[in-house]
């Protein structure tokens, strides 16, 4: 019996395949479109993964933002070399990128920020992300402390949350097929150009 056929790739540019997928995870995936797994790993080498959300891409690179005094911010101050995971289930697709995460600009952190509704701009102040937390009424405590600190609209943003930006070195577009015999399509880096970079491409056995 021969396979279906794969969904053909709309583009020699990842990113444009990209923006082409996440479009659609946007119309038909039910919940959070835009969430990915982080992967990061310690000094050690140990390695932690977690749920975080794309807030924006372009060709510079996949933003998220978070607390830099949590794990994951201490060990992408340790190690930027970082993965993440898109994988939208009902579309039965895979995207992965590798590459590295630098700091976002403060401009960039504080627009963010304060895009972001109230109780969530209190909730950064309030967490100290990953440490120890003795009870929840410890959280609740320090959300009530925040909010009578920063009674209005005009909260700053605290200086140990920020953002990332991961530049993307290589990416797998995978697509789910019968029998398991997937499609596997790879771009990597492979160069740069004043338009940009180059990719070079191949498949993979699934």
């Amino acid at each position: 019996m021969t396979a279906t056929p794969p969904v053909p790739l709309a583009a020699a540019d990842p990113l444009a395949v990209f923006t082409e997928w996440f479009a659609r995870a946007e119309a038909e995936e039910p919940n959070d479109p835009n969430a990915m797994t982080l992967a990061t790993a310690a000094r050690n080498g140990l390695p932690s993964a977690r749920i975080v959300l794309l807030k924006e891409w372009d060709a510079r690179g996949f933003v998220f933002y978070s607390n830099r005094e949590s794990r994951k911010g201490e060990e992408l101050a340790d190690n930027p070399e970082v993965a993440l995971l898109f994988h939208w289930k009902s579309l039965r697709r895979q995207v992965r990128i590798e590459g590295r995460a630098a700091p976002v600009t403060d401009a960039e952190a504080d627009a963010y920020y304060a895009s972001r509704p109230r109780l969530s701009r209190i909730g950064a102040w309030a967490s100290s992300q990953s440490r120890e937390l003795s009870a929840r009424g410890e959280l609740e405590r320090r959300v009530a402390e925040f909010e009578a600190r920063f009674p209005g609209e005009a909260i700053p943003r605290p200086p140990h949350w920020s953002g990332w930006r991961v530049v993307p070195a290589r990416f797998e577009f995978w697509q789910d097929m019968p029998f398991r015999l997937h499609d596997r399509t790879v771009f990597t880096r492979s160069g740069e150009t004043s338009a940009g970079p180059i990719w070079a491409t191949m498949k993979l056995f699934p």
